[in-house]
């Protein structure tokens, strides 16, 4: 098992906080709503690998397509480096091309690089691998979300038509379930991350997402962790002992 946890950073970098032109508060609420906050802590497995993006996805989001033409996102200014903030603001300053080219290669590309050499090497050692997709979201829909549904389940579980198993998806939904939690299958969030090499090419890599909701574990106003913190994190915890099963 591989644990993917791609936006549990609020890591601004030092020398590109000058891109920003939001105000320090501004930014700082704009970290909060975008940040999958203690995600690094909240999905763990002693016998699972886990890849963890360095920084906010403020600064580079390492789950968009490099190329914006091939990113849904983009158009709503959040491309793989984003121009607006989740309500529609300007986020940043115009970057040049060697601003964005620098971000892509010190943070996009070796992201993209540990993730497909844990997946090879799963591959090599024992045939098969499964890509845990790890996420939060907020209790209500933010302005840049496509799927504005309210109210919002407890979980939300993305799929891929290709490499998400329907016996791995019910496993998902029973361990979910079992424990008293309400559960959507791609609402409000969708699809799970697989190397471009392996897309749709090898049955062999498993990938499903979980989504947790956000005032199951933390306060999103403050950021703090909530009295039921611990609760979700070995709720999830039996939930990938469930898809390791698989």
């Amino acid at each position: 098992m591989i644990l993917h946890i791609p936006h549990a950073s609020q890591n601004i970098l030092v020398d590109f906080k000058d891109v920003f032109i939001l105000d320090p508060d501004v930014l700082k609420t704009e970290l909060l709503r975008m940040t999958d906050a203690y995600t690094d802590e909240l999905y763990d497995h002693p016998s699972a690998a886990r890849i963890i993006f360095p920084i906010s996805r403020l600064i580079v989001d390492p789950e968009r397509f490099v190329v914006d033409d091939e990113e849904p996102m983009s158009a709503m200014g959040m491309g793989v480096i984003y121009t607006k903030t989740s309500h529609g603001d300007v986020l940043k300053r115009e970057m040049t091309s060697g601003e964005r080219r620098e971000l892509l290669d010190r943070f996009y590309y070796p992201h993209h690089k540990a993730l497909r050499e844990a997946v090879q090497s799963e591959l090599f050692s024992e045939g098969s691998v499964l890509i845990v997709d790890c996420h939060s979201f907020p209790s209500r829909p933010l302005p840049c979300d496509m799927d504005q549904m309210y109210p919002r389940p407890d979980f939300c579980i993305g799929t891929d038509p290709f490499h998400t198993s329907a016996e791995l998806l019910n496993k998902a939904l029973a361990a979910i379930r079992e424990q008293g939690y309400s559960v959507m299958v791609d609402r409000p969030y969708s699809g799970t991350i697989v190397p471009i090499e392996e897309y749709r090419k090898n049955k062999a890599v498993s990938s499903i997402m979980i989504e947790v909701r956000r005032d199951l574990y933390m306060d999103e106003a403050t950021g703090a962790k909530n009295k039921n913190f611990d609760k979700t994190r070995n709720v999830i915890a039996e939930l990938l002992k469930a898809l390791l099963s698989s």
